[in-house]
């Protein structure tokens, strides 16, 4: 079984067949699915399709390109809402250098305010990063100094730097299908040399299908391949990948319930 540990059910994308999609997913081998979260303010989506499907869960957050949209959403607010007994995760927060939609000081500021609902609520924080890597680094090693908490770098395509530095944090590091791309050995590489049990995949659906589907909407069912080749990688074959990264996600994401045998 695998767990894809981000994908956007809520994304217009997936609205008329979201029933099918997840229906795709559990065919699949996925069985548990965590819908992410971009805005604070529209939480109660992501609980209420979370509710709606057993296997499904969501977090709570801000994503970097909304940080100047709600700036004020305090970490009292964020962890108040992941008290909802689906919500598994804080964020996605982070930092997006790309595309610098926020400001960076606001969206510096956002960030910390998810770190601290991680560490007050004791769930991970799924980071969004982006062409970030020195200012990603720094904050999380200064943030942490000032008291644990869980994470993740969800859909990792950073530097190799970035990934020492928070694999010594103790964070884990998600896969997505960039993993699969041809030109992502630097990636693959990366992903050999970090510790197994530190290791997740997702989809980040619907963006960033992996190869054969590039091109196409991504959706949870596709987290398959992404895990074949993130074995490949590791020289494991497909049952000792999806043992692996499934046991991770629910180290890690530990408000799951355990799942039957």
């Amino acid at each position: 079984m695998l767990i894809d540990t981000h994908c956007h059910l809520d994304f217009p994308d997936f609205a008329p067949e979201r029933d099918a999609v997840v229906a795709r997913a559990r065919q699949a081998g996925v069985g548990r699915l965590v819908t992410i979260s971009t805005r604070v303010d529209k939480f109660a989506d992501y609980a209420a399709i979370a509710d709606a499907y057993d296997d499904v869960y969501c977090t709570v957050g801000t994503h970097p390109h909304n940080a100047h949209v709600e700036p004020e959403a305090s970490a009292a607010e964020i962890v108040a809402l992941a008290r909802h007994p689906k919500c598994v995760g804080i964020g996605e927060a982070g930092l997006d250098y790309h595309y610098d939609r926020a400001p960076r000081e606001t969206a510096q500021r956002v960030f910390r305010t998810h770190i601290a609902a991680a560490r007050d609520s004791g769930l991970p924080l799924v980071i969004h990063t982006r062409d970030a890597d020195a200012d990603t680094g720094a904050i999380l090693e200064d943030e942490m100094g000032k008291g644990a908490f869980k994470a993740l770098l969800h859909c990792f395509t950073a530097s190799r730097e970035l990934a020492e530095r928070a694999l010594a944090l103790g964070l884990y590091i998600s896969f997505s299908g960039v993993l699969t791309f041809k030109n992502s050995q630097d990636l693959r590489d990366i992903a050999r040399d970090a510790p197994l049990d530190r290791l997740l995949v997702e989809t980040d659906a619907p963006f960033l299908a992996p190869a054969p589907y590039r091109g196409k909407r991504n959706e949870p069912a596709f987290v398959a391949r992404t895990a074949a080749v993130l074995g490949e990688a590791k020289g494991l074959d497909s049952s000792e990948i999806a043992a692996a990264t499934t046991a991770n996600a629910l180290r890690l994401f530990s408000k799951m319930p355990p799942i039957s045998a």
